[in-house]
């Protein structure tokens, strides 16, 4: 769960009512079957996404993909950030600076945690998401929305110039090409020691445990667009910022229905800030062969989210534009993740079946055209 997820879900419900609930589900489809296919390669390979990059691709391949995972981690980074400070500053009134700092320190603590032993590190995230859901449980229960509308709009797709750049925006926000990197990355402390012949019985318990983890994701993102669609876009109420989101909560569901927004939206920073840094270790390690400190990777990749911050941009539109630059980021990580799950010479036996590489292209390709109908509408909107 990102930031980022609220930035773009909470104006999608707001402005579109339910229209969009049907990228979410497609969304989810797309990052199930692509994670798969990350934790696959991380444990019949022994090696990380990003390493067997390195290890079957020509250095100038190797260097360009490295930079879009870069720019990747830089906009989760960017989103994760100013997700925790709008949190911090929305629940404890705290100017959004001071907020950014703190949540520095808190990141910082539960790495250190990490260090301890990675079991401890995943109950507190579980923790984290946990936290979200039961807050949107909540709202969405105190909002009485039209499940006979929302059940049309996740099945039936539409999309318009006016929904794109949202719709895009959602897309890279759910499918998250530094989480394509990471997962096979996380794999591996599971898969040491482990002989071929237990090579199915790990992937198939990580088949397991996508399957959970992303389906809650799922319902948790789409609360927040039956949220947004059954409280503010049935009032007229429009979305500027997630501050006014949280104060316009507040006559609407209760001031408690505020509180579980805020904390919501600082629980969904602080724990995937945690994980950015983490992908962002997995990137630069693989990539470049270059060992680097995870303290020293999160404390420089937050400057740039400072810098922002003090620069006083909009949070909102910067938070959108962070999730449409992920979106344009995927082809990046997904295209050298089918290649080489494709290739008997990289996965031996438990090479792709012709069937799932040609759904994997298709994911692809979708997530590309849907990325060049933005652009072209872009463009073309004022012509």
């Amino acid at each position: 769960m990102d930031p980022g997820n609220f930035a773009t879900n909470l104006p999608a419900g707001a402005q579109f009512n339910y229209n969009l609930l049907w990228v979410l589900l497609w969304s989810n489809l797309m990052a199930i079957s692509l994670q798969s296919l990350s934790a696959k390669l991380g444990i019949v390979t022994g090696k990380t996404l990003p390493e067997n990059c390195r290890s079957y691709f020509s250095k100038p391949v190797n260097y360009g993909l490295w930079g879009l995972a870069e720019i990747a981690a830089m906009a989760t980074d960017l989103a994760e950030f100013l997700g925790a400070a709008l949190g911090f500053q929305l629940l404890f009134h705290w100017q959004l600076l001071p907020s950014a700092l703190v949540t520095g320190m808190l990141v910082f603590a539960i790495l250190s945690v990490e260090k301890l032993g990675f079991r401890q590190f995943e109950y507190i995230i579980m923790a984290f998401v946990g936290a979200i859901g039961i807050a949107y449980t909540i709202e969405v229960f105190w909002a009485q929305p039209d499940w006979g509308q929302i059940v049309s709009h996740m099945t039936l797709p539409h999309l318009d110039g006016q929904s794109a750049y949202l719709a895009v925006g959602m897309l890279g926000a759910t499918v998250m090409p530094h989480v394509i990197y990471l997962h096979s990355a996380l794999v591996l402390p599971r898969a040491r020691g482990a002989d071929k012949n237990n090579a199915k019985r790990h992937f198939r318990f990580e088949i397991l445990d996508v399957l959970i983890a992303m389906n809650i994701a799922w319902l948790i993102n789409s609360a927040m667009i039956v949220m947004a669609a059954a409280v503010f876009f049935r009032h007229g109420i429009s979305i500027d910022s997630l501050e006014q989101a949280h104060q316009t909560l507040t006559p609407l569901l209760g001031s408690f229905a505020a509180v579980a927004f805020g904390i919501a939206l600082l629980c969904s920073g602080i724990s995937s800030s945690t994980v950015g840094t983490l992908a962002g270790q997995v990137i630069i390690q693989g990539f470049l062969n270059i060992r680097f400190s995870i303290f020293w990777r999160r404390l420089i990749t937050m400057i740039p989210a400072l810098v922002v911050i003090a620069l006083g941009t909009d949070p909102l539109q910067i938070l959108i534009l962070s999730q449409v630059a992920l979106s344009f980021a995927l082809p990046g990580a997904i295209i050298p993740l089918i290649l080489l799950t494709r290739n008997s010479l990289v996965m031996g036996e438990y090479v792709n079946r012709s069937w799932t590489t040609a759904l994997a292209w298709m994911i692809a390709s979708v997530i590309i055209a849907l990325n060049i109908f933005l652009v072209v509408h872009l463009l073309f909107k004022g012509a």
